[in-house]
């Protein structure tokens, strides 16, 4: 990361920190407030189990301001891949949700896919992990309808096939609910750009330690994940439940970076339609985590202190670990 980056990021995370007091009470109360609903199963019924086609019109204009990056929420049930527009974003997050299986959320600042896709349904966790960003639009396809005051009152803003009907479409080639996509460029005109991605991550040279290393695999009770280093590609690539995994394009799914970070996931105060609780994965605290790079793994520490700040990734011995420059996946992952 430059220099001009790295102040940017600075300021942004001042910012922050002056809104930090004014939304932390009103989402711990409201969290605290919320109440059981219906989720997603493995087969995926349609709309999610989570209400109602009139709830996801709630929120706010998904108009997003100058430097505001877009997150969308994308399907990673079995059959709703391959994704499209994945590998143009900056980062990738992995979460579990019900049932043991995988949703995705990624993030886009420095380039915009035409399409991404397909767009599934909002998570409790989301919300906290949204704060790092400056009024971050979150593109999703239904929610709990005990949650959606809880998305109202975030900070960020929203688009849904309600609010921005002309942003989504449907692939009449593919089976609802597995078939609905966003086109970035109706929510988010131009992307950011990199000051935008105040998640802490710092880019550069490697540790000077670390253990070679040329599969890395994370599981789910009901999912699998296994990063395979490639000499010839620089990058780790992605398989899910034994098979590669690529975009609707063909092309493999590949990020420079790999962190599997070690968290909390607890129930929280929601369940699906079959009784399944819905994990809550708690990114505020500390912990360790495992980076993959350049065919190498790093055992370090992280922390993020409050909501509204990035993750600093540390060596065992307290200086800031780097990424490689490229994508970034996080795979939350419970801690052993």
């Amino acid at each position: 990361m430059t220099r001009g980056a790295v102040a940017t990021v600075g300021m942004g995370r001042e910012a922050r920190g002056r809104r930090a007091a004014t939304t932390a009470a009103l989402l711990a109360a409201t969290v605290t407030a919320a109440l059981a609903a219906g989720c997603t199963s493995g087969g995926g019924p349609p709309d999610d189990g989570r209400g109602s086609a009139s709830a996801s019109e709630r929120g706010a204009s998904p108009t997003a301001t100058d430097g505001s990056v877009l997150a969308v929420k994308i399907d990673n049930a079995g059959t709703a891949r391959p994704p499209t527009g994945v590998d143009a974003a900056d980062v990738v997050y992995v979460e579990q949700v019900e049932g043991g299986l995988s949703r995705l959320m990624a993030v886009y600042a420095t380039k915009l896919p035409k399409a991404v896709g397909p767009v599934r349904s909002a998570r409790e966790s989301d919300l906290e992990l949204l704060r790092q960003f400056d009024q971050p639009t979150l593109a999703f396809s239904g929610a709990q309808s005990k949650l959606l005051p809880l998305i109202d009152k975030a900070p960020l803003r929203t688009a849904t096939p309600g609010s921005a009907s002309d942003a989504f479409f449907r692939d009449p080639d593919r089976s609802a609910p597995h078939n609905l996509y966003v086109r970035p460029e109706r929510i988010v005109p131009e992307p950011p750009g990199r000051a935008a991605l105040t998640t802490g991550f710092r880019y550069g040279s490697a540790p000077a330690d670390g253990t070679t290393t040329t599969s890395q695999t994370v599981r789910y009770p009901a999912a699998r994940f296994t990063f395979t280093w490639s000499d010839s590609r620089d990058r780790w690539l992605v398989g899910m439940d034994g098979t590669p995994a690529t975009t609707a394009d063909g092309k493999r799914m590949a990020p420079a970076t790999v962190v599997v970070q070690y968290v909390k996931v607890r129930e929280s105060a929601f369940r699906d339609f079959l009784g399944n609780n819905t994990p809550y994965t708690e990114t505020v605290g500390s912990g360790k985590a495992k980076v993959l790079r350049d065919g190498r793994a790093y055992d370090v520490n992280w922390e993020r202190e409050n909501a509204t700040d990035g993750t600093a990734f540390t060596t065992r011995g307290g200086a800031p670990v780097n990424f490689a420059k490229g994508q970034v996946w996080v795979v939350y992952s419970e801690a052993p």
